[in-house]
């Protein structure tokens, strides 16, 4: 069976999502989902606690079936063509797959092999990804005796074995360390400079900002928001100017002033005291040109005045009305005894 391409320019999305809805029992897990993911990029997933996100990334790498809508991975049906499809994706899921009975290097041969890599093709590709998760040391002992942070490099690294088009990263940082956390994004940007495309589910904010080109945004089972991240901050419709008085002792006394000045929309203003500016929350330029004209016009130098887009954090909370909390995706306990798509 060939490869599906629906777009007459013959241009398509490494992943094109139509309409993908999953139920278990009267529960939506994903309710209509539409998602594109454009060719050697990076689209980060966020959503609250059983928004959907791992069922949307099951669905895709073939581990479950839909209720109903299409859904196209690196040219390849889900539905009618799993078998191919899955010689051209990776996975790496919310906790390490490894078999942790097996040293790392056996880890990875067993998984070339399985993958019809001939023995000296997977030996050499065993030893080309140890070393570049920097687990060659490491390579003849158990995986039951590496850290989490070494298990989930050799997570990434069985993930790699096949030279996958498409890999799907579900929460792959939850639990790291800072350090450990940012060996895995070097080696996710690594893996996209060699072409390949990546989604990605997380709910650590700075993990989407570090990693993603654009960003879908989804909550219980719809997708509310999508597009660049500044665009989304941008979505939000406010901002923060930040005005920075040449004199620190005039700090509260302005941050007084614009409190009192009861321009529409016009939220408390904060004193920033180690920034040295007092914050002003502003919906449109023309409260940003009514702030300045009113201090200007009380005889205060500025030294500077900037303004800033939401944080993606406050961008979540926006549109969601949750914060976002530890990853851990509530996935109904259903989910893991569904049949795989064969």
């Amino acid at each position: 069976m060939k490869r599906i391409d629906n777009r007459p320019d013959g241009a398509r999305p490494a992943v094109r999502v139509r309409g993908l809805v999953k139920h278990y029992g009267e529960t939506r897990a994903l309710d209509g989902v539409d998602l594109d993911v454009r060719e050697g990029t990076v689209m980060g997933v966020l959503g609250p606690n059983g928004a959907g996100k791992t069922t949307l990334v099951r669905i895709l790498s073939t581990l479950i079936t839909p209720t109903s809508g299409e859904a196209v991975v690196a040219g390849y049906d889900v539905l009618r063509q799993p078998r191919q499809l899955r010689r051209v994706i990776g996975l790496t899921g919310q906790y390490a797959s490894v078999d942790e009975k097996l040293p790392g290097w056996e880890n990875l041969y067993m998984i070339g092999r399985l993958l019809d890599l001939s023995r000296k093709d997977a030996r050499a590709r065993a030893d080309e990804l140890l070393e570049r998760f920097s687990l060659t040391d490491a390579a003849k002992r158990p995986a039951g005796t590496y850290s989490g942070g070494m298990r989930r490099r050799l997570d990434l690294a069985a993930s790699m074995i096949g030279r996958p088009q498409v890999l799907f990263l579900d929460e792959p940082t939850t639990g790291l360390d800072p350090r450990t956390r940012n060996e895995v994004w070097d080696e996710v940007k690594a893996m996209v400079g060699d072409g390949v495309t990546v989604l990605l589910t997380t709910q650590y904010m700075e993990e989407a900002e570090q990693l993603a080109s654009e960003l879908t945004v989804v909550d219980r089972g719809k997708v509310i928001a999508n597009g660049g991240i500044e665009e989304l901050k941008a979505k939000v419709g406010g901002r923060t100017l930040q005005v920075r008085p040449a004199d620190p002792e005039q700090l509260r006394p302005m941050a007084a002033f614009l409190d009192g000045l009861g321009i529409t929309g016009l939220a408390s203003t904060t004193v920033d005291a180690e920034r040295g500016a007092v914050l002003v929350p502003i919906l449109s330029d023309e409260q940003l040109t009514a702030v300045v004209g009113a201090v200007t016009a009380q005889g205060v130098t500025l030294s500077s005045v900037t303004t800033e887009l939401p944080s993606l954090d406050e961008v979540f909370l926006s549109l969601t009305g949750h914060r976002a909390s530890a990853p851990q995706d509530a996935a109904p306990a259903t989910d893991a005894r569904e049949e795989v798509a064969v």
